[in-house]
């Protein structure tokens, strides 16, 4: 579904990716593990047309997303990727329904369509009893599942997560290691998982060793 070849990107005189190849399945759950620095945030950055290559094709379902131009490319992020950070990133402002409709609002689907597409997810994930509470309502637990909701409002192929489970206590991690299975159960989604968590590498599909730019065999 996803193809990235010969991916290269520098800061300055610094190569931080060397030629990156990779392929990614429709339904597939790769992680990518390594030393800190090895490149592993900046490829997925890449994967996920937040930031763009130096050199190399980002191919997604044949075609070729890094020569979209910016406009073009925030659309296509937009319906086809969903995104889980180490931290939730919620809006304090909101309640935890407004802060899932968010993806959807921005794609211009109407106000009921989003909040009930919204409400069939927060039930999926445990969450309907905190649909109208405010992050600082919620456990860090419960935020980081209300983030995974927002990522999954637009039916994206694809979810990039970057230590999605870096700040949670070890039960709210193994909580949300297996929502990453059901996930992909339910909605077939693919997953590409940046982590230091060894449990959760190795419960992918396919665990990927990153060093100093590039994989290693």
């Amino acid at each position: 579904m996803i193809i990235a070849q010969n991916i290269t990107k520098f800061y300055g005189e610094l190569q931080v990716l060397k030629g990156i190849d990779l392929n990614i399945g429709k339904g597939e759950i790769i992680s990518i593990v390594g030393p800190s620095g090895a490149g592993k945030t900046t490829f997925l950055q890449i994967l996920g047309t937040l930031s763009r290559p130096d050199s190399g094709n980002i191919l997604f379902e044949n075609s070729e997303v890094n020569k979209f131009k910016d406009k073009q490319l925030a659309a296509f992020r937009n319906k086809n990727i969903g995104f889980v950070f180490q931290f939730h990133h919620l809006l304090p402002e909101f309640t935890a329904l407004e802060n899932v409709c968010i993806p959807a609002f921005i794609a211009q689907t109407n106000k009921e369509e989003a909040e009930n597409k919204a409400r069939e997810i927060m039930g999926f994930l445990n969450l309907s009893h905190r649909i109208d509470h405010k992050p600082k309502e919620m456990s860090g637990g419960e935020q980081q599942r209300v983030a995974v909701a927002r990522a999954l409002i637009n039916n994206p192929a694809v979810i990039f997560a970057d230590e999605p489970s870096g700040n949670l206590d070890s039960q709210n991690k193994k909580e949300l290691h297996e929502l990453f299975f059901s996930i992909r159960k339910k909605y077939n989604s693919s997953f590409v998982i940046v982590t230091h968590d060894e449990g959760l590498a190795d419960m992918a599909d396919r665990k990927l060793l990153m060093k100093d730019g590039k994989f290693i065999q």
